[in-house]
Formats: structure tokens, C-alpha cells, sequence
């Protein structure tokens, strides 16, 4: 990449793309922490789930299972972003630890 003519151009839109995903991110956690969590707790606490009410349940638990999958989600897309640009993690050996 230190050669290409279009580095700083490349490097931009990496950066771009990176803080889109980001923000997408951030919204879905944001989404789920204050709306699912607090805003629409009463409408959510009409049905129930495993004898407990889901708004209760989202506060407690299902936003916990929902930031982990972010995470995971965060890494793979991450991971296909590097791919794509070329800045991906390799051992250039070719062994393992």
C-alpha cells in the first residue's frame, strides 16, 4: 500500500467506511440501551417471555446478549474491511504460536 499512488485516498475511504460502520454500530446500542431498554419498556412489558415480562427482560438481559453480538459483529466486519483494503493481519511464516 506504501507504493500505490492512491494511498491517501484509500486510506480516507478506509477510514470512512470504518467510522460508517462505527456509527451503525453505535446506533443499534444506542437503539437497543434507551429505546428498547427504557423508552418503550411498558409496551415491551405486555408480552411476556418465559413468565417474564420482555421489557424487563431487554433491560436486563437482552441488551447484555445484544452488545455481545456487536462485538462479534464489529470484528467480523472489521475483518472483511481489512481484507478488501489490503491491511489485514497475516503471519508472513505461515506457522502458528
Amino acid at each position: 500500500m506504501a507504493n500505490d499512488p492512491l494511498s491517501d485516498t484509500r486510506r480516507q475511504s478506509y477510514w470512512r467506511k470504518n467510522l460508517t460502520i462505527v456509527a451503525a454500530l453505535l446506533s443499534v446500542w444506542f437503539s437497543v440501551s434507551f429505546g428498547l431498554s427504557i423508552l418503550f419498556i411498558d409496551a415491551l412489558n405486555t408480552v411476556r417471555v418465559g413468565g417474564f415480562r420482555l421489557g424487563f427482560w431487554m433491560a436486563q438481559q437482552g441488551s447484555l446478549y445484544i452488545f455481545i453480538i456487536l462485538i462479534f459483529v464489529y470484528v467480523w466486519l472489521m475483518n472483511r474491511l481489512d481484507r478488501a483494503y489490503g491491511v489485514h493481519e497475516h503471519d508472513p511464516a505461515g506457522g502458528g504460536a
